[in-house]
């Protein structure tokens, strides 16, 4: 128990300096992340769904839903019907959505904290975090997307 809240301190503490570094692109942690998944759809050439951004974020539709909703009124993102299912609404980053997503992808907050681990340090912390991952998804039945994205 001692080690899980050891690991959410430290993905507290690394989450705080990342959202300290968003806030100057008005961008929430969440929000970049959304951002970050329907890029990496886009450009694996499919398209972004509520759905599919929640599979990938670990995340209930209705959650992700109010997030883009809310990313429309700011204007990153827009939400167009799809022509041959009716039922679908596919999500595109906005012009705006674009400048502020590529800004913001500098991550310097979370550079600088990695540096305190070697390389070897950080390969192990990789693997290590991949089987925690793994096994919780097996536990909660859920299917690995992270894998897409390289990790």
């Amino acid at each position: 128990y001692r080690l899980w809240v050891l690991l959410h301190l430290a993905r507290d503490g690394i989450t705080t300096a990342r959202e300290k570094e968003l806030k100057q692109y008005g961008l929430t942690v969440r929000e970049f992340a959304a951002l970050f998944i329907i890029d990496i759809i886009d450009f694996s050439g499919a398209k972004a769904t509520v759905a599919e951004i929640s599979r990938y974020l670990y995340r209930k539709p209705h959650t992700v839903s109010t997030l883009v909703d809310r990313m429309l009124k700011r204007g990153f993102v827009i939400k167009v019907k799809d022509l041959d299912r009716k039922n679908m609404v596919r999500v595109y980053l906005t012009d705006k959505g674009r400048e502020v997503y590529d800004k913001a992808a500098t991550r310097e907050s979370i550079c600088e904290i990695m540096t305190c681990l070697s390389d070897e340090e950080r390969q192990q912390l990789i693997s290590s975090l991949k089987k925690l991952r793994n096994k919780a998804l097996k536990q909660l039945g859920l299917e690995d997307h992270a894998h897409l994205l390289g990790y």
